[in-house]
This record gives structure tokens, sequence and C-alpha cells, in this order.
């Protein structure tokens, strides 16, 4: 999901969206500043103040990651002292006048921010319970369009990468979430080698709130070279064919830059 926030409408969407983060915490605060040279002068100069926030939050049966990036930020503060912990959060406060947003992210202040104009991008899946075995992985999608792959889909991908795979459908007495679609478990298809105990478990959710739909790829069991190709090899073609954004802990990493993101130091970043 990716808003900007100009306006009072912007904003009242914002608020209602997200709650105002009730009872959420900052996982990141990230300040960069651009400068420009001015030739008639000399010198470099200011052209611009940016701060992003990441913040995780629970709403409605769901954990959301969102990103704000705040850009012509002309007050930022960000103070703690004694122990103090701002990244803590109850309900933060935001205002907008004379063209600028104010945003208070605690009561005291200490996290403080004014700015012109806000990007919002958020990753929303299912609060899960806890699993039995080992979770080694995790990588969660969230497309701009209702309609995402399917099992069969999935299946044709790893087929065509030569890293065959059966499907094991997972069966519940009551759904976790009413959003999930389907879910079940991808494992390697005529390899001795690989214990049965590894896999990647794949869950299907949304569209939500009339957003877009929601995969989520975990790989279970012992660390084992094979299973983690399947994740890979679904991440790159679904980066591919779907126009969306892409969560790893809590870095949000826009599906276009993925490949990118994966190889820039030549090695697997997903474990």
């Amino acid at each position: 999901m990716l808003h900007h926030i100009k306006t009072t409408d912007d904003l009242r969407w914002f608020i209602t969206h997200t709650d105002r983060f009730r009872s959420g915490y900052v996982t990141d605060v990230q300040m960069s500043k651009r400068r420009l040279f001015d030739e008639e002068s000399g010198h470099e100069v200011q052209a611009g103040t940016t701060v992003s926030i990441t913040i995780r939050y629970q709403i409605h049966g769901l954990i959301r990651l969102a990103k704000l990036t705040m850009t012509g930020v002309t007050d930022f503060s960000l103070f703690e002292q004694e122990g103090a912990d701002c990244s803590s959060l109850d309900v933060i406060q935001v205002e907008y006048s004379g063209g600028r947003f104010r945003f208070w992210f605690d009561p005291q202040g200490e996290l403080y921010i004014v700015c012109e104009e806000v990007q919002f991008q958020e990753v929303s899946a299912p609060i899960l319970n806890s699993h039995p075995i080992v979770e080694l992985a995790r990588w969660t999608f969230q497309g701009q369009t209702a309609d995402g792959p399917t099992v069969q889909w999935l299946l044709n991908q790893l087929d065509q990468s030569g890293i065959p795979c059966s499907w094991r459908p997972t069966k519940r007495e009551s759904a976790i979430h009413p959003a999930i679609a389907w879910e079940g478990d991808l494992l390697p298809a005529c390899d001795p080698q690989v214990s049965p105990t590894n896999m990647v478990h794949v869950m299907a959710y949304g569209p939500h709130e009339d957003h877009g739909f929601g995969l989520m790829l975990r790989i279970l069991g012992a660390r084992d070279r094979q299973v983690s190709q399947i994740l890979e090899v679904l991440a790159e073609h679904v980066t591919q064919h779907f126009s969306g954004n892409c969560l790893v802990g809590t870095t949000i990493i826009p599906g276009r830059e993925w490949e990118n993101w994966m190889t820039q130091d030549g090695r697997s970043r997903l474990g």
C-alpha cells in the first residue's frame, strides 16, 4: 500500500486507517540531508531534509508495518535520556496547519517532526500463532491488485526453475483470520536428502479493507539450501509478475527493487 498525505482529507484517512498507531512501537528512525553546490557562492547549500520512521502495530487481527517518509522537514526532535524510551507509542497526535504537518509520537514530545509532505507505505499480514516447527525466514508481499498468484501458478514457476515441489494444504478447524484465502506447504519432490519437516509454508490472504492481496512465505524446519531456493525463486517470480512491496524483518522493499536488494552483498539475505 502506498499513499501520499498532502491534504486534510489525506490526514483524516491516515488517522482512521492507523487508529493513530495505538499501542504500536517505532522500530527505526532515519534522517538524511540533501546538499547542492551553488555555483554563484561556491558553497554547498542545504536542499532539504527527509526523515523516515518505521512503526509496527496491530489492528483488526492484523500485524502491520508502516513506513512514513517525511519530506520538507523543518523541525525534527529525537530526545531520550536516563533510560527513557520514546519507541513505545500510545496514541500519536498530528495536526495540519499552514501547509505543514506536525507529528507528536509521544506525550512528552521526545519524538516530534514538522514536515510538508508524508509518503505512507505499509505491509500487513494476519497475526500468526506460534508454530511447532522452527521458522528460519519469512518473506511477505503486499500486492496492489485484488488477484494474486494461485497454488498452481507457484508450482508452475518452481517446475520451470528446476525445483519441482508437491503441495500439502493446511487443514484447520477454524481460520486464523477471515482474510486468509488458502495456505499450505511446499515440499521438494522426489529428493530423499530433504527432511520431510523442512518446507516452505505459504499463506495467501486479502484483499482486506479494499487493498491488494497478500502472500507470506516462511521457511520452516532445519536450514536447507534447496528449501531456501524455493523461497528465493518464488520471491523473484512474484516481484516480476505483480506490483507491490516486499517485507523482510522490518524492512519494506519496493518489488521492483527486490532483485537488487537481494544481490547487494553477493549472497542470499533470507537466511
